[in-house]
């Protein structure tokens, strides 16, 4: 199958080009999607020949996946993985997913907690509360509703390249449940991250990103 690994990354120049080496090393594709990052990621990228588009704009993570999958579906590619760009993905477990797009299944999750017992903390408590929503609304339960790491097929790929209207992973996620797509889960492992700072490490931005999931879960989906 021709997969392409979708890397967004925003202010990532510390963790890309390490992440970048280690696909070379398994031979993917991948395109980092520069969201007008105000690091030197632009010239970084440029220096070491780093396959990446520079948006002009700034559009949050949602519509920067969009870009990764309208490029994929311009270019012909029968699977998108969407990779991190913060070093937190192992890209030992993209096979994995992989292979269960090629069983039939139309979306694959990266899961830390499908065999592995989810810690307490307030990010995993905010993890437990999607979890619980997405059960609500479609009657499966979802290990880790918030990974970034997803493997999808052709055809969800052009749903979401050419109407995507979710907010994050998780309202994505409820919207495909609902539409009876196949979906499955695979055990992964994840790094903490590298370097930089996480969009999340602000309690109040980890708030707003709760409230507007759930929002878009439990009434827009």
């Amino acid at each position: 199958m021709k997969t392409l690994i979708i890397i967004p990354a925003y202010n990532e120049v510390m963790n890309v080009p390490k992440l970048v080496e280690e696909l070379n090393e398994l031979n993917y594709d991948y395109i980092v999607i520069n969201d007008c990052s105000t690091d030197d990621s632009a010239k970084v990228y440029s220096l070491n020949n780093i396959s990446h588009l520079d948006l002009p704009l700034n559009l949050g993570l949602a519509s920067v996946t969009q870009v990764g999958f309208k490029y994929a579906m311009d270019n012909d590619y029968d699977c998108a993985i969407v990779v991190d760009g913060d070093g937190q993905h192992l890209p030992i477990y993209i096979q994995p997913l992989i292979e269960k797009i090629g069983e039939g299944y139309d979306y694959a999750i990266g899961s830390r907690f499908l065999t592995k017992k989810r810690p307490w903390s307030m990010r995993m408590l905010g993890s437990r509360i999607l979890t619980m929503a997405i059960r609500l609304k479609t009657g499966r339960r979802v290990s880790d509703p918030t990974s970034g790491m997803r493997a999808m097929g052709r055809s969800v790929m052009e749903e979401f390249a050419n109407g995507m209207n979710f907010i994050a992973e998780p309202d994505a996620l409820c919207h495909l449940l609902r539409k009876k797509r196949k979906v499955c889960e695979v055990q992964v492992s994840m790094e903490e991250r590298q370097g930089g700072e996480s969009y999340f490490a602000s309690p109040m931005k980890s708030i707003q990103f709760m409230y507007n999931v759930l929002i878009s879960i439990m009434f827009v989906q």
